[in-house]
């Protein structure tokens, strides 16, 4: 039998390090976390900013996170569950409803910062690619400045990634990126078409796709968009929607909690036993013992070694 060296000794194993939880769950990738988060050394304490982009399957989530030692922090962040009170009740996880998102994190960030009336952003979106640059007064705070990060999503052309960046950006972030991964861009003449990408802003796609369903597939039309026809939503009625919704997040960014039908903090703590503290505690030993002198001794000694036993 020939010689097979032993590639996975006791030495291995000993120095075998597991990977870092999130690793092992596929839910970070760490090489490029390392390369967002690193400060510069000349810059003492002062944090990269990431705008994270996730998708569920029914929300989109955009949030501005800066790290410290202690883990992640949150600045500001948005949810797509937000949109109905701005007017955009359909396609909550669509191209356009994530242009919306990023548009409402990046007027939620900048309002809280102090920094909404000095920069507006792109109010009127018409396509073209246009990145926040410095006031020219003197004394003036520069632009706040962050990172787009996508997470383990997949970075092709026309995602909706870009959608949140897009609507970020047009909010008055500086976001630092190019035209290349845009609907619209062409790889052959590396142009990008703004009427393509206005048409996503204001929800076109969709508008379009809706007249050539209703065209070829009249019932399959009624099923896909049946909550749309329910409130009354046309093709033509797409792009007032998102614009007058784009003016209304301007106007009001601010989080305002939904109103719940039920007070679940009082529900949980029915079905929960209370902490007692000291005092209580030695207040119920006293009456133990009380209840024990007082003649009821062997009775209280049952119920409480029946409690043990429970």
């Amino acid at each position: 039998m020939p010689f097979v060296k032993k590639v996975k000794s006791d030495a291995y194993f000993s120095r075998y390090q597991v990977k870092y939880r999130r690793r092992r769950e596929g839910k970070t990738d760490y090489y490029a976390r390392k390369r967002l988060i690193t400060q510069a050394k000349n810059k003492y304490n002062a944090p990269k900013y990431r705008l994270v982009v996730r998708f569920t399957n029914k929300n989109i989530i955009v949030q501005i996170v800066y790290a410290r030692l202690q883990g992640d922090f949150v600045l500001t962040a948005a949810n797509s569950r937000e949109l109905p009170r701005y007017g955009i009740n359909h396609g909550l996880t669509n191209w356009t409803a994530a242009y919306a998102t990023g548009l409402l994190v990046a007027r939620r960030a900048l309002t809280k910062l102090g920094l909404a009336d000095k920069y507006e952003g792109v109010a009127e979106p018409d396509g073209t690619i246009v990145l926040t640059e410095a006031l020219d007064e003197e004394d003036a705070p520069r632009p706040f400045k962050c990172y787009l990060d996508v997470g383990l999503k997949r970075t092709s052309t026309g995602s909706r990634v870009f959608g949140a960046l897009k609507g970020a950006s047009d909010g008055g972030l500086f976001i630092p990126h190019s035209e290349k991964r845009f609907p619209g861009y062409d790889t052959e003449s590396k142009e990008l078409d703004a009427e393509v990408l206005k048409k996503y802003i204001f929800g076109g796609h969709v508008a379009e796709y809706m007249e050539s369903l209703e065209e070829e597939d009249d019932e399959r039309f009624k099923k896909q968009f049946s909550t749309y026809l329910a409130d009354g939503v046309g093709s033509e009625d797409m792009e007032e929607i998102y614009t007058n919704a784009y003016a209304a997040i301007r106007e009001d960014p601010t989080f305002q909690p939904t109103e719940k039908s039920t007070d679940w903090k009082s529900e949980s703590k029915k079905h929960r036993t209370p902490r007692l503290t000291l005092a209580q505690r030695k207040e119920r030993i006293q009456t133990k013992i009380e209840a024990f002198q007082s003649g009821g001794g062997a009775a209280a000694q049952e119920e409480d070694d029946d409690e043990d036993d429970e």
